[in-house]
């Protein structure tokens, strides 16, 4: 009899823990439901063509758009991977494969502590190292601080998807003859490629929707963005700036912006997950 009750005490146990796991993943996914859905019904709303083409209006006028910073977002972004997926890809690479001694594990370390400094921190330090030499606010500045916060998670996802390859990938490409620079990028980075891209999703997410580092550095702007080396405009700083006025109009048109860089993140996701996908794969 001892040994059906242990039976059935642990048949018991292992459902009530799956129902409790069960339980809090579906809690995770309707809180996420919840917000997009807010979202969705307060911004679509307001949504339409002259909002993403115009330019905003002056303090008073109703209407106007907010496609200069729709614009502004997209080339601080671009400029953000140019300095961040570089740096993070080659670092996650030099960890997984040559980051075993102690140089590698320094490096490890200074990667996860910059993960943790805060975004405001890295706008002062790219305020100090651009925007006054320069005496200027501008692009470069903004897309710089955002590619500091882009490179600790580029590079600790790219190491750790890269240590998922099987090491016989590796042994079978050297083994072939491949110099083993070509073998790690031409086998291994091709092979974890997917994993990669995730991690690269995840930090151009993460930098979308950074308010804090852009007031010390591409500061704004209610026009077109025309050059990189001055004021850019933001979604996320147009977003703070109407949210935090006192017109009605103003509330409206930040939620229709909150909605835009919603979906620009969607669809940024989409377009990678669909630009890595693997042909080769089967049903298996």
């Amino acid at each position: 009899m001892s040994a059906e009750r242990g039976v059935l005490y642990r048949k018991w146990l292992d459902r009530m823990m799956l129902g409790m796991t069960t339980l809090c993943a579906l809690i995770a996914i309707a809180v996420l439901l919840l917000i997009l859905g807010y979202i969705a019904i307060r911004g679509a709303s307001v949504l339409n063509w002259n909002l993403l083409t115009q330019l905003p209006k002056p303090i008073g006028e109703t209407g106007g758009g907010i496609g200069n910073a729709i614009a502004g977002t997209l080339i601080l972004i671009g400029l953000a991977c140019l300095v961040g997926l570089p740096v993070g890809i080659f670092s996650g690479i030099y960890l997984a494969e040559f980051g075993h001694g102690r140089f590698g594990s320094t490096l490890r370390f200074l990667t996860d502590v910059l993960t943790g400094v805060p975004s405001i921190v890295i706008g002062i330090f790219a305020y100090t190292l651009l925007v006054l030499p320069m005496r200027r606010f501008s692009a470069l500045a903004g897309g710089f601080a955002l590619g500091v916060i882009m490179i600790p998670v580029v590079t600790r996802t790219t190491e750790e998807m890269m240590k998922l390859v099987p090491s016989t990938l590796r042994e079978a490409a050297l083994a072939l003859g491949a110099p083993e620079w070509r073998a790690i990028l031409g086998v291994v980075v091709r092979s974890a490629g997917t994993g990669i891209a995730t991690g690269v999703m995840l930090a151009i997410a993460r930098i979308a929707g950074e308010t804090a580092p852009l007031l010390f550095t591409a500061l704004g702007s209610r026009f077109w963005p025309r050059a990189i080396d001055e004021p850019a405009p933001a979604l996320t700083l147009q977003i703070f700036n109407y949210a935090t006025g006192p017109y009605e109009e103003w509330h409206r048109l930040a939620w229709a912006g909150t909605f835009v860089l919603v979906a620009l993140i969607l669809i940024i996701n989409i377009s990678v997950r669909w630009l890595t996908r693997n042909p080769y794969r089967t049903g298996h």
